[in-house]
């Protein structure tokens, strides 16, 4: 896992654009709309469990664009883990207690992708699996909320083809489709970003 080779542009430049892209797991997404439309509740799990899927989604994207983009998925993994432990003590977590839910949170993360990546070269029924198993905990009785995740990742891993590689790893901007779209046409191929020559 060392990256002591060349990459295709500066470690600060990829730190800064893989911070970007974790941020905009959780600070674009509408946990609100996921909690209500999948009945999740209201917890600190639920909210690591969303914000999972929308990170492995990048990290899928961004194994695309090889070994800087390889390197880009190892520090989005690195201020994930960074920010749930900051969450967790911002809670009053007892340190122990985090600890050790860390622990856990680790193994769950790491079989998520696995499940998550066998899904999404699978069909719609491996995919439904994957987040059944993962997503919902084996706890969703209703299918019409199954159906509805499998489809938002089909059109969000398409959106997410659509975007410009270098403009990904200069700044890791990513916009999200709503769960529901209001309008199933407006899927369209997303707007360049705009950024300096220092890649900001």
């Amino acid at each position: 896992m060392g990256f002591t080779g060349p990459l295709k542009y500066s470690k600060w430049k990829i730190k800064i654009a893989a911070l970007r892209m974790y941020t905009s797991c959780v600070e674009k997404t509408d946990f609100e709309e996921f909690f209500l439309r999948c009945q999740m509740p209201d917890t600190f799990n639920s909210w690591f469990l969303i914000t999972l899927l929308h990170v492995w989604m990048c990290l899928v994207r961004m194994k695309q664009e090889g070994r800087t983009g390889k390197y880009m998925c190892r520090i989005i993994v690195h201020f994930m883990w960074e920010d749930v432990e900051q969450r967790g003590r911002v809670m009053g977590v007892n340190s122990y207690i985090l600890k050790k839910n860390m622990a856990l949170m680790t193994n769950n993360f790491y079989a998520a992708i696995l499940g998550y990546d066998e899904g999404i070269l699978s069909d719609d029924h491996g995919l439904a699996a994957a987040l059944w198993r993962t997503f919902f905990n084996q706890k969703c009785e209703d299918p019409r909320q199954l159906e509805l995740l499998v489809e938002y990742v089909r059109k969000q891993m398409q959106y997410l083809d659509s975007m410009n590689g270098e403009d990904l790893l200069l700044t890791g901007e990513v916009r999200w489709r709503p769960l529901v779209e209001k309008n199933p046409q407006s899927i369209l191929k997303p707007h360049a970003p705009t950024y300096n020559d220092e890649g900001l």
